[in-house]
């Protein structure tokens, strides 16, 4: 399902701020030999996902499913001085892909790369996060977010990617695990009077989340 018209999507793309040359040798790299590289954030998101962390200058951020590096470069430009960015990983493939790409960039001392469950990771993160960033396995979506909530400081945000699940959600009967996931986070999202939320329809949905 094209959720975004694709008249809509390239006249965006010609009027927004232009990928530099590190974020296109990813973007490349992944559509040339990744087997699915329709998880890349890509230009639009991409350029979305910087801008909101140059408005909070965050000085902790976390990435929860880091694929190619692409949106933890993206997310690292708005960093504080001082901040740092915490990404995980599952995939060890994909993990040293990354790791090749972070240490081409300027912030490849301010990445601190995690492979494995973030599940297990992240309860031995012991961090304040001023801005969380979830792009993983869908069906553990509220996992995430009960786990980072608590150590997301007042007036944090949490971004959660594939609010839309290409588009399966907006199914009469949501079918399939990850498509379920989804619909599950967003329910329980909707419910919660502890945070401030709103879904931009940019890609495949973004649900910008903001604690009370």
């Amino acid at each position: 399902m094209d959720l975004i018209d694709p008249k809509v999507e390239a006249y965006a793309t010609i009027y927004s701020s232009q990928e530099d040359e590190l974020l296109k040798r990813i973007a490349d790299y992944t559509f040339k030999n990744h087997s699915e590289p329709h998880m890349l954030s890509g230009h639009l998101q991409g350029q979305a996902l910087q801008m909101i962390s140059h408005m909070l200058r965050p000085k902790r951020v976390l990435e929860i499913g880091t694929f190619t590096g692409y949106s933890a470069l993206c997310l690292a430009k708005g960093l504080a001085e001082d901040g740092v960015l915490h990404t995980i990983e599952l995939r060890e493939a994909d993990s040293r892909t990354a790791k090749e790409f972070f240490d081409q960039s300027q912030w490849a001392d301010r990445i601190i790369l995690h492979t494995g469950s973030a599940l297990d990771i992240l309860p031995g993160l012991h961090e304040t996060w001023d801005l969380v960033f979830i792009d993983a396995d869908k069906p553990a979506y509220i996992e995430y977010f009960n786990l980072v909530l608590p150590n997301l400081r007042k007036n944090g945000f949490i971004l959660a990617d594939n609010i839309f699940f290409h588009g399966q959600v907006l199914e009469d009967e949501v079918k399939g695990k990850s498509a379920k996931g989804i619909q599950s986070f967003n329910e329980m999202i909707r419910q919660r009077d502890d945070i401030d939320k709103v879904i931009l329809t940019i890609r495949d949905g973004l649900f910008l989340i903001r604690k009370l």
